[in-house]
């Protein structure tokens, strides 16, 4: 009993690192890939949103009362203000691009899931073909798993700057 008790303490914390390197990893794969694929389409629709239906396809990602936190233009309250901003500042001016190998995701137990990764955007010429990509920034998207759907509640835009 008193072998036990002095390996008590180098248990416990293997036991606390061993946790915390689960906490870290990444998700399954075929969660990731899930992710990666509605993380797609939601910016395809974003990149073409001047284009008739596709500011509401975008729209249709985004849970009614998703919150959209940016470090430089602060805080929307609903997909309602989401979307009028992004038509307003988004769409035939600019596109997203995911910087490869940045997405990360993990899982929300009884959630969703977190993804989290660094995307540019890249300003349209007069001729529809894009600038070199002038801007760079983090981004953390919240997904809602609801039935077969995913929608996102919670996304955060930040670290702004040149690339």
């Amino acid at each position: 009993m008193t072998t036990l008790l002095r390996h008590l303490p180098a248990l416990a914390l293997a036991a606390a690192a061993a946790a915390s390197h689960a906490a870290d990893a990444p998700a399954a794969p075929d969660l990731a890939a899930t992710i990666a694929a509605l993380d797609t389409a939601a910016f395809d629709a974003f990149n073409h949103c001047e284009a008739p239906g596709q500011l509401d396809r975008y729209a249709s990602f985004f849970a009614p009362d998703v919150e959209f936190y940016h470090d430089l233009g602060g805080v929307t309250w609903t997909r309602d203000d989401m979307i009028a901003q992004t038509k307003q500042n988004v769409c035939g001016k600019f596109q997203r691009e995911l910087v490869p190998g940045t997405l990360k995701v993990w899982p929300i137990k009884d959630f969703g899931a977190l993804a989290r990764g660094e995307h540019r955007f890249c300003h349209y010429k007069p001729d529809g073909t894009t600038h070199p990509c002038e801007g760079q920034a983090e981004f953390t998207i919240l997904w809602k798993h609801q039935g077969n759907a995913w929608i996102i509640t919670r996304a955060f835009s930040y670290g702004h700057g040149s690339n």
